[in-house]
């Protein structure tokens, strides 16, 4: 089930795979996109992820204007909304050649058949499929038929949706495929994430499942990590203050950076099944309780709760023994701070 793109091996026994997603965040600046590529690779991040379309590929003018009071984009238009928040295509290279530089994989979500011929000539190691796309399934056949590996988003999707993608995907030739879990609500929250989902997803489709986050914040994305996702998905900006069409749920770099940090420490804590005393915790078996003489004992006294306590460290009887101990006498005299052990005792 491992599944090498790039460099990177993403398997249920490899550290999570972090996506950052810059989207429309650029605001239209490559410059800014540039930075954006830069200050992802200082978080730690392994992927950088644009999404090549255009206005005229993906809408028309005059299809839909949103009336949704509870939208980012209320009131605009969605040739509009789609023509700000484009990536040119010629800024691809620079923006992969950038995130390369710095030692990250570089890829893209297409939206039409077009742009998956574009980034062919990029030579891009991997596709990604929108929640919003992944019923296309011209555009999932042009996908498959590359041989690259395919992360797919399964927002607003039925179970059906999904099964029909995902036969249409193998049977155009799609060997590697990774499932994300996506709410697609921008933002979105952790009540809608329904995270249990995750584990499921392995056992109804047997490949690699990892999380679309559109949450604020980081503990989504931990919590999947230790549901089994090992891909993690993320949309990021420099600052949420500086505007754009996804700045409102997109992570800043200190956010990504802890992302990063704790997604893998949730992933080295999950571990193996354990329940014996580990090496590492060997040398605090001393700190453990065991009996001691608390008083001074003299030969032929019995031990009793008055003279003998259970105390720090563990140099003496383990606790357990306490009723058996407790009307047997001493072999010998024993000052006060004595670890009791079984030859002070007459048996």
């Amino acid at each position: 089930m491992d599944i090498k793109i790039g460099g990177f091996v993403i398997g249920i026994n490899y550290k999570p795979f972090i996506i950052a997603e810059m989207s429309g965040n650029h605001n239209q600046s490559l410059e800014r996109a540039l930075a954006i590529v830069d200050a992802a690779a200082e978080t730690g991040v392994h992927a950088l992820k644009l999404q090549t379309y255009t206005a005229d590929t993906i809408t028309m003018k005059g299809a839909y204007t949103i009336d949704d009071k509870d939208s980012l984009w209320n009131g605009k238009e969605l040739y509009d909304l789609y023509k700000e928040a484009y990536t040119p295509w010629e800024w691809h290279k620079p923006i992969f050649d950038r995130a390369k530089e710095k030692g990250m994989l570089a890829f893209s979500s297409p939206f039409d058949e077009t742009a998956v011929d574009f980034l062919e000539s990029l030579n891009v190691p991997a596709y990604k499929i929108a929640s919003f796309e992944n019923t296309h399934h011209p555009l999932l056949k042009k996908v498959a038929a590359t041989g690259k590996p395919v992360i797919m988003s399964t927002g607003v999707s039925t179970l059906e949706d999904i099964q029909e993608s995902i036969e249409a995907l193998r049977r155009a030739g799609c060997k590697d495929l990774i499932l994300l879990k996506c709410t697609s609500t921008y933002p979105a929250t952790p009540e809608n994430s329904n995270l249990q989902t995750i584990p499921d997803m392995f056992d109804k489709y047997n490949c690699m499942i990892g999380l679309s986050d559109h949450t604020m914040g980081i503990g989504a994305s931990v919590a999947a990590v230790a549901l089994g996702a090992r891909v993690i998905e993320k949309h990021f900006t420099l600052r949420r203050a500086d505007g754009g069409v996804d700045s409102a749920f997109s992570m800043e770099p200190e956010e990504m950076k802890a992302l990063v940090i704790e997604s893998e420490r949730a992933f080295l804590a999950l571990g193996n099944i354990q329940y014996d005393i580990q090496p590492a915790e060997e040398r605090s078996l001393f700190f453990k309780r065991s009996i001691y003489v608390c008083k001074d004992i003299k030969q032929g006294e019995v031990f009793s709760n008055d003279n003998i306590r259970i105390i720090r460290p563990g140099n003496g009887l383990a606790p357990k023994y306490w009723d058996k101990v407790i009307g047997l006498k001493s072999k010998t005299n024993m000052p006060a701070g004595t670890p009791l052990k079984f030859n002070d005792i007459e048996l």
